[in-house]
């Protein structure tokens, strides 16, 4: 008798959540992005299931002090437009992690992730701290060694 594929539920994939926590000094930000997504996705684990989040939560301390390679801290920008005749903004990376440090991280995870329902989901698992603090300390976060 062939054995059957097991594929994971809502149930069983809530029950098996972990949390794992990585700090974010000194490394390249497409790097941590995307070991990041892969961990939030759930691909690391043996019961990964495409249409289901199997992923784990993921905390992402130092954000301020993620490394960007080459000249992209003056030469990438963040654009946004308001909707309104002349709303065009641009912004540097230098200027965006002095501003907002956690922005660069959110935006690259969610970037890699689905975009649909399901991403939206495993997206909301992602927690990003500028400082080395955070209040999950209840949840007992593994550190989460990256493949780099």
């Amino acid at each position: 008798m062939a054995q059957r594929t097991y594929v994971a539920t809502k149930k069983s994939a809530q029950e098996s959540r972990s949390w794992f926590v990585v700090d974010a000094t000194g490394i390249p930000l497409g790097r941590l992005a995307s070991e990041v997504a892969r961990v939030l996705r759930g691909k690391h684990k043996p019961t990964f299931t495409p249409h289901e989040d199997t992923g784990d939560f993921v905390i992402v301390v130092n954000a301020g002090k993620i490394k960007l390679t080459g000249n992209k801290l003056e030469g990438k920008f963040y654009y946004r437009h308001s909707g309104i005749p002349g709303g065009f903004r641009a912004e540097s990376y230098g200027d965006l992690l002095e501003r907002k440090p956690e922005f660069p991280i959110e935006k690259a995870v969610k970037g890699m992730l689905p975009k649909n329902v399901l991403g939206r989901e495993m997206i909301s698992k992602l927690k990003v701290y500028a400082t080395p603090d955070h209040p999950h300390a209840a949840q007992m976060p593994k550190a989460l060694t990256l493949a780099l």
